[in-house]
């Protein structure tokens, strides 16, 4: 099974309120007076990371992809756990877990190690928040005649992972290290209809955003900010890695932060993203999904 369908699977498992019928990045869960809100990604060599990159690199995206998650919901993050391979870099993972985790203000709170005879290593981390707004923003929200914006630009991580790759001496910053833009996603939470970050390309991402919400994406391609030239545009749309918040809100919302009008929502009109007028009705080919 590809991505998608294991997903579609694993449904039918997921149906407690809190697993918002997996349509979204995080769980959502109600704790007397608290609302919670969690999220669990998993990094892999080779898959993630080059097998050359530091592993003090490798720790801190692994805390930043995480409280990425937090950040599309409006979460202040309250804590992580951590799940590590041992190998290659122990100590230097240690080094970049404690910078990222300093500079997020974010307590480590347990976890566990293993180690394996061969293979790739992976990293796993559960961040666990708390809701700073409720209702807590879903990738289902969107209504018919939203905005549609993004935070930022897009193609920095494609540039920064091909100059890491090739080793031209490029700024690569940007794939190593991203941030998780917190205070953006907790500012943005009382007026967004529909929040993500875009982890696995603009696209996808605001695919999968116009599936939950049912209704279809219109995105202008010109109008997306780009961090790569312009003649990578359309790869610069797909690619991913970039954490930049993508939302959806009311055309007259007092946005409280400068932000990129990129589109807008309709009623569904066939396929659940278009760009550039033209529908664009197969996910295969517009970001990244694992086993395709």
């Amino acid at each position: 099974m590809n991505e998608a369908q294991n997903i579609a699977a694993l449904r039918s498992l997921a149906t407690h309120p809190a697993a918002r019928g997996l349509q979204d990045d995080v769980a959502v869960l109600e704790v007397g007076s608290e609302t919670l809100v969690l999220t669990h990604d998993m990094m892999v060599e080779g898959v993630h990371f080059l097998p050359s990159q530091d592993r003090a690199d490798v720790a801190w995206k692994l805390v930043a992809t995480n409280l990425s998650d937090l950040a599309a919901k409006g979460a202040v993050p309250l804590g992580v756990l951590v799940g590590q391979m041992l190998g290659s870099g122990d100590a230097r993972f240690i080094a970049g877990l404690d910078e990222a985790l300093a500079h997020y203000g974010t307590p480590l709170l347990g976890g566990d190690t293993v180690s394996a005879a061969d293979g790739a290593q992976a990293f796993g981390l559960t961040a666990i928040g708390r809701a700073s707004y409720t209702p807590v923003p879903s990738r289902a929200g969107a209504k018919p005649g939203d905005i549609l914006c993004v935070t930022g630009p897009v193609g920095a991580a494609m540039m920064g992972f091909e100059a890491l790759r090739d080793g031209t001496g490029g700024d690569s910053l940007a794939y190593r290290r991203p941030a998780a833009l917190l205070r953006e996603g907790q500012a943005l939470a009382p007026h967004a209809s529909a929040m993500m970050d875009v982890s696995d390309g603009l696209l996808l991402d605001a695919w999968r955003m116009g599936k939950a919400s049912s209704v279809t994406l219109m995105i202008e391609s010109a109008a997306v900010p780009l961090a790569a030239p312009e003649h990578r545009r359309q790869d610069a749309l797909r690619w991913g890695d970039d954490y930049q918040l993508l939302f959806t809100a009311p055309p007259d919302a007092a946005l409280p932060m400068p932000a990129h009008r990129i589109g807008e929502v309709r009623e569904r009109q066939g396929a659940p993203l278009m760009l550039d007028g033209r529908e664009l009705g197969d996910p295969a080919t517009l970001g990244y999904q694992h086993g395709g």
